[in-house]
């Protein structure tokens, strides 16, 4: 793990630089104590970053869960009480683990994997436009279309030119020209540009323009544009922070139905991550699922026993982690600790950093994810590849990720139908000599009730008297459901005088008299 520590630690750093302001901003729009949010990405880092068998993945709190923790904090009578689902919620993603279910992630199809990182990419993008013009009415970290302010997406992009901040403005571009001249530049010229990373050298630039330029200044920056890490006087004031379940609110049957949609959610946006991540992997690792639900369950018990936000895999921070060229799981813990060391010890110095800033880094990290050629490779795969791909982005960027996930899986399963009709089995039509039609049909090796409609349609469109050569010798699987196709079909093939040679690799039957006792008759698997 300490092999590749010198590309690790500097991926750290960035890690760290977005997840701070994520995990301050998701906390405030869940309604949730900011500290709550920070808890979340120190054990998201630390604890299951540890138990993860993913090199490049990292956890902390995320902005898909933010409405169920808004809406459950409120329905379970306090923060408290909801600590408890979260707690039981991991509970259920460890049984989801020692159940196998991590295979889940497996059977998303890559056009909505790719889609959904283009999203991410464009809704990153959309929602920093307006931190990085020092226009912060919503929280860090949102993604949905509708913003708490009542504002959406676009509305608040529109309104950035009443409500530009002049400091932050001037802040945000320095550090997005440092961000552009380090990786496309400095990052060539030497190691020293590669182990201090950009975003290090933009957030200090940041801290020093704040001290020079002053709070009250015509080009200065209040307190409302700058990250916001809760203070305590004393290490007493630093504990009363935490927060505990109240277990006695275990018996409210709410509290297990928000336990069980927290579990799920989590784990689909989690096994949906890692599949993402391990596509961005240069590397091409492959994450164990089963293993990471039950890092992710372990992580919630423990998020949850000490006050801490619902835990998922997040793709902002691991691509940013990926970007910065992490390589093993080391820069995933390094960046618990330090969001662990500077909360305790420099959180007056981390409440210096500019907000306008911060976006900077993150319109790169959104940038990399929806480069423009990502568009054009896909359309270039063909429909049944960027139908899906266009639907999830248009889905997440106008509504949410899991809306935009579901519509983009829905439609790539209506895909994978038109296919299985399309798929079905093999036509060829071998002779028309003296006036009757001779026509060979080849079962695919796969037959299901997916492929009824495209076999009632050809066995229907048969003339007649015709002869039909029916061969199933590749056939390993034929669904009951087209057994009892063949054997409507034979009544009206003695009606229409269509004669009907089953070819199987038990042999040739003219006319079979029963295909469901003749099917019946064979293994499991047709063979």
């Amino acid at each position: 793990m300490f092999k590749y520590i010198k590309n690790d630690l500097p991926a750290s750093v960035v890690v760290f630089f977005v997840a701070l302001p994520l995990c301050l901003g998701i906390a405030l729009a869940s309604g949730a104590p900011l500290f709550s949010g920070l808890i979340a990405g120190i054990i998201g880092g630390t604890i299951v970053g540890g138990l993860s068998g993913s090199k490049i993945g990292v956890s902390g709190p995320a902005a898909g869960l933010a409405a169920i923790v808004l809406t459950a904090i409120g329905t379970l009578g306090g923060y408290e009480n909801f600590l408890v689902a979260v707690v039981l919620g991991g509970i259920i993603q460890i049984v989801f683990g020692l159940l196998k279910a991590g295979i889940i992630g497996y059977y998303f199809p890559s056009s909505v994997i790719k889609g959904m990182l283009t999203g991410i990419g464009i809704i990153i993008i959309l929602k920093q436009i307006p931190h990085f013009f020092g226009y912060d009415a919503e929280a860090e970290g949102a993604d949905s279309f509708i913003e708490a302010s009542g504002e959406n997406t676009f509305s608040a992009i529109l309104n950035i030119t009443d409500n530009i901040t002049l400091g932050s403005t001037i802040i945000g571009f320095i550090g997005l020209g440092i961000l552009l001249l380090w990786s496309n530049i400095l990052s060539k010229k030497g190691k020293f540009f590669n182990i201090i990373q950009g975003p290090l050298v933009a957030v200090v630039a940041g801290i020093v323009y704040f001290y020079i330029t002053g709070e009250n200044s015509k080009y200065g920056i209040n307190s409302e544009h700058l990250v916001s890490v809760p203070v305590p006087d004393s290490f007493d004031s630093f504990l009363g922070q935490f927060s505990f379940p109240n277990f006695s609110a275990i018996t409210n049957p709410q509290v297990w139905v928000t336990a069980f949609t927290i579990a799920l959610v989590a784990s689909l946006e989690t096994l949906l991550c890692v599949e993402a991540t391990d596509k961005l992997d240069p590397h091409k690792n492959v994450t164990p699922t089963n293993r990471e639900l039950l890092a992710q369950g372990t992580g919630n018990v423990i998020s949850g026993l000490i006050g801490g936000l619902p835990i998922t895999q997040v793709i902002v921070r691991s691509s940013a982690n990926i970007q910065s060229g992490g390589r093993t799981k080391l820069s995933a813990i390094i960046h618990g600790f330090l969001l662990l060391i500077s909360v305790i010890l420099i959180p007056t110095l981390l409440n210096k950093i500019p907000l306008s800033v911060l976006a900077a880094i993150l319109l790169i990290v959104g940038y990399k994810l929806a480069k423009p050629s990502v568009f054009k490779e896909m359309v270039k795969l063909g429909w049944k590849q960027w139908i899906p791909f266009f639907v999830t982005v248009i889905g997440i960027v106008f509504a949410d990720l899991l809306i935009g996930i579901a519509l983009g899986l829905a439609v790539g399963i209506v895909v994978i139908l038109i296919k299985s009709f399309q798929n079905s089995h093999f036509l060829h039509i071998e002779d028309k000599s003296n006036g009757k039609h001779s026509i060979k049909m080849t079962l695919a090796e796969e037959v299901t009730f997916f492929n009824k409609g495209a076999i009632l349609k050809e066995l229907d469109s048969l003339p007649r008297e015709t002869h039909l050569e029916l061969d199933v010798r590749k056939t390993r699987y034929l669904d009951n459901d087209i057994i009892e196709i063949l054997e409507d079909f034979a009544f009206k093939a003695k009606e229409r005088n269509i004669d009907i040679r089953l070819v199987s690799e038990r042999g040739i039957v003219e006319n079979p008299p029963s295909y469901i006792e003749f099917f019946n008759l064979r293994p499991k698997k047709v063979a």
